[in-house]
């Protein structure tokens, strides 16, 4: 079916105008005329704009869905049998990394990549230290607190090289300390494909997620890759992939011994998935699911015998109070219902803390958009902003896609004077053409 005829057909047992239909999406009148009459293409937002508005239940916004999940899953496919970590550090500060063949690095003459290793008897002596494993578990935690406030290419270095590190002391260290060494292991892994992503590398974090679970298996762990599928899941939602982004999810959800903080986490993510899909009903579902799994006691951090330390890091993020809180606005915004969504992200972003800055960027620019979608063009732009030095600052690649969607929404009132002030700085941030 076309998305025009459906939409057209939807509008009219409705009983409105499209001039009607127009000023509840704040789209224009000749804008929808030609998405009805086929000679435009409906984005994503629109269709699930109209989807809440016409009550057609995801039948819109899966009309406008691109490309399949199995296409997407094709592209992520990301070799990485029998490699050597190589990373470069340029003059400029800047880096790269890179896992490179084993046979590749020996052909190239590339082996010196790996004269700064860790030699096998000073990891067996440094894995018996008591000591070790509670300052890697304290760097961890230090190492997260700089991802709020600096750029991913000044963090992963970091994540890498301790990463590295700690796979050594684990190679050599004996039970059961290897074990508590390959679990850490495995969250700076995970936490270095979140950093990988943020930096706009889809590949690189599914990459460092897949190293993740394989640590976190030899460590005796089998519920982290019920979290890598999260992790996925998360990538296919800002690829607007909203079926694959269920479909992972649901996956992360269908063994009941997966412990209660993982599926909520993963709740949390399948009702994004259906909220891109239009699908309400669904969606509340999931979200009613998450609020339950995360209430649970057994969702608290559990402590850590052998390291020290008094919590395992927690899994998702640890700087939002109310994480379904802030999922419900997010959601509620891609069902078009802007102005619900505006009422939870203006409570929910003023309690996270000052300097969890990349978690503020993050939610505060979605609730920017919100603001945007509602037609609240002034505040849009005030909160836009407001949020740009820090969105420079932190240079995240999700972000940056709801700055661009920013962009597109007030496009449409592109004469109006804040849309006009804020646009050098907005679209210089972005390193877009200017209206």
């Amino acid at each position: 079916m076309i998305f025009g005829e459906e939409l057209r057909r939807l509008r009219i047992d409705a009983g409105m105008s499209l001039a009607e239909l127009a000023a509840v999406v704040h789209y224009s009148k000749g804008h929808l005329s030609k998405i009805e009459t086929g000679s435009k293409t409906a984005t994503p937002d629109l269709a699930r704009r109209c989807d809440t508005v016409l009550g057609a239940k995801g039948a819109l916004a899966a009309l406008a869905v691109g490309r399949s999940s199995s296409e997407a899953r094709n592209e992520e496919q990301f070799e990485h049998e029998g490699e050597v970590w190589s990373m470069v550090l340029l003059p400029d500060g800047t880096s790269s990394f890179q896992p490179m063949a084993r046979r590749d690095v020996m052909i190239g003459g590339a082996a010196s990549l790996m004269g700064l290793g860790i030699r096998p008897r000073s990891a067996s002596a440094a894995a018996r230290l008591e000591s070790t494993l509670p300052a890697y578990r304290a760097l961890f935690d230090q190492t997260r607190r700089m991802g709020q406030s600096l750029s991913p290419s000044m963090v992963l270095p970091t994540v890498v090289t301790q990463t590295h590190s700690l796979y050594g002391l684990a190679r050599q260290a004996s039970e059961p300390v290897r074990g508590e060494v390959l679990k850490l292991t495995a969250r700076y892994a995970e936490y270095a494909g979140w950093m990988a992503q943020e930096s706009g590398n889809d590949k690189a974090a599914l990459w460092w997620t897949g190293k993740a679970v394989e640590f976190a298996a030899a460590g005796g762990d089998r519920h982290l890759s019920a979290y890598a599928l999260v992790r996925q899941a998360l990538v296919a939602l800002y690829r607007e992939d909203a079926a694959q982004t269920i479909d992972l999810a649901r996956q992360a959800q269908a063994s009941s011994l997966t412990p209660p903080r993982i599926r909520g986490l993963a709740a949390q993510r399948e009702a994004q998935g259906h909220a891109l899909a239009g699908d309400y009903d669904s969606c509340r579902r999931a979200l009613d699911r998450a609020a339950a799994l995360l209430a649970d006691p057994d969702s608290a951090p559990a402590p850590v015998s052998a390291s020290g330390t008094d919590k395992e890091p927690v899994l998702g993020t640890a700087t939002v109070s109310d994480p379904v809180a802030v999922v419900t606005g997010w959601c509620l915004h891609e069902l078009g219902s802007a102005d619900e969504a505006i009422e939870i992200l203006d409570r929910e972003v003023a309690r996270i803390p000052a300097d969890a800055v990349r978690s503020r960027t993050r939610f505060g620019t979605r609730r920017a958009l919100a603001y945007a979608a509602a037609g609240h063009v002034d505040e849009a732009c005030r909160l836009t902003g407001q949020l740009l030095d820090d969105a420079d600052a932190i240079d995240s690649a999700t972000v940056a896609t709801d700055l661009r969607r920013i962009a597109r929404t007030l496009s449409r009132w592109r004469n109006d004077p804040q849309v006009q002030r804020l646009y050098p700085k907005l679209t210089a941030s972005l390193q877009t053409p200017a209206l």
